[in-house]
């Protein structure tokens, strides 16, 4: 059986130039190598840069010597003679010209559907618990000028109905503390050097009120450099990172989860009730199903049955209209 090094090291013996991890990943299984590769995991291709990265940071006899930052790319220390200084100095430089070309033509309101499905399905994020989540149109907000950077793109809320007993949660309705908790979501398509400040501070503001905040994107450029930077910043506002994985939706993964905060901040649900019937209604729909201990599924956002399908259809816009 292969371990994670051995694979990585039978690839990047067969390539004449650094590779990514999720690279090096998709040649090893075009050569078959994953088939003898000792491993439980759901995405070993996770595992397999996780592997490289600490390897190459904390091991001084690794095989490995990692090139270029946006993205990290991997190459044996035993073939660092066959590349050129100027390759080397020009790595990051030609992957910003790829990136840069790269369009989607799906909108970020288009990826909510995947939320829902991510915040109801996903135990890594959920711990088991369903999470609805409901869409919040800033369209229908009053416009005074001091509302931006106010309204989440998406609420959530979790309520215990399942796991308490009919006592507990009437009980809980009388004490200071209460069960329910409430997610606000920031929706972006891709997160990347050029809009991650505005767009973390973005979600800082907009889900000050929560229990917890998230920042999600469905894709966010592999840069050590951006992602030293956003766990930074999530450490120091306490906003979560969540990554939607459109290969793979059920791979979809938190990168950085919340600090959950036990108090909500009523005065600014306040004002987000004042200037939103759907932030109002989504408020009223919580009490309603808490007081009456059943969720209604349908007040708040559809859980996708068939996400696979959902996405070829979003992604096949792309296909059509390049």
């Amino acid at each position: 059986m292969l371990t994670f090094f051995d694979f990585a090291e039978k690839v990047l013996e067969n390539s004449s130039i650094p590779l990514s991890f999720q690279d090096i990943w998709k040649n090893g299984v075009d050569m078959g190598l994953d088939k003898s590769l000792s491993t439980t995991g759901k995405t070993p291709w996770q595992t397999l840069g996780a592997r490289l990265f600490v390897d190459v940071r904390d091991n001084e006899s690794t095989k490995f010597v990692k090139i270029g930052k946006r993205p990290a790319r991997f190459f044996l220390k035993s073939k660092m003679s066959t590349l050129s200084q100027e390759f080397i100095n020009n790595i990051d430089k030609e992957e910003n010209i790829i990136v840069k070309n790269v369009k989607t033509s799906y909108t970020e309101r288009e990826l909510h559907p995947l939320l829902t499905y991510f915040a109801y399905s996903n135990a890594s994020f959920n711990n088991g618990k369903a999470i609805m989540t409901k869409t919040i149109f800033h369209e229908k907000s009053k416009k005074d000028g001091l509302n931006e950077w106010i309204h989440p793109d998406l609420v959530g809320v979790y309520i215990p109905i399942e796991e308490w007993k009919d006592e507990i949660i009437e009980l809980n309705k009388i004490s200071s503390s209460n069960a329910i908790q409430l997610l606000s979501f920031e929706m972006k398509k891709e997160i990347n050097r050029s809009n991650y400040r505005e767009y973390f501070f973005q979600a800082v503001s907009n889900s000050s009120w929560a229990n917890e905040g998230y920042l999600v994107a469905a894709k966010i450029v592999d840069d050590d450099e951006l992602m030293n930077e956003l766990e930074r910043l999530s450490a120091s506002f306490g906003i979560g990172l969540i990554k939607l994985d459109l290969d793979d939706i059920d791979s979809s993964s938190v990168i950085f989860h919340a600090n959950k905060k036990s108090e909500l901040d009523w005065e600014t649900m306040n004002k987000l009730c004042e200037i939103n019937s759907d932030f109002q209604k989504f408020l009223q729909d919580v009490k309603i199903d808490f007081d009456s201990k059943r969720i209604h599924k349908s007040e708040y956002d559809t859980v996708l049955k068939d996400p696979d399908v959902y996405i070829q259809k979003i992604m096949k816009k792309d296909s059509t209209q390049s």
